[in-house]
């Protein structure tokens, strides 16, 4: 049984910074993807940013510049560093992980809500 488990979502203002966590555990491939996506009101789910265990990272537009993606292997762990938030940035985050392609495995965790807003 795989758990992810996300932290440090919250109100921030329109400039301000957020950092968000995710722990994985259980037994999990050595060679995978972890990543966020998020979720508006009335919108479809949409990338925020992946990165594999070998390092290799890749954004979603929107984000470009602004946010950064990094993982520690060792703890299983993705983190997602927030800069120059914007009120459209306001979505529920998602933790995803997965790996595999003949018998592939997805995970999400329960999400966690940013809100950008004066």
């Amino acid at each position: 049984q795989v758990q992810l488990v996300e932290s440090g979502g919250g109100l921030v203002q329109p400039g301000g910074s957020l950092r968000l966590s995710c722990a994985a555990s259980g037994s999990i491939f050595s060679l995978n993807v972890m990543g966020w996506y998020r979720q508006a009101p009335g919108k479809q789910r949409e990338l925020v940013a992946t990165v594999t265990s070998g390092g290799t990272t890749n954004y979603g537009d929107s984000v470009k510049g602004r946010f950064t993606i990094s993982r520690d292997n060792a703890k299983n762990t993705v983190y997602l560093q927030m800069n120059s938030l914007k009120p459209e940035d306001t979505a529920v985050y998602y933790c995803n992980l997965q790996w595999g392609l003949i018998n592939p495995k997805d995970y999400w965790g329960q999400g966690t809500q940013v809100t950008v807003s004066s």
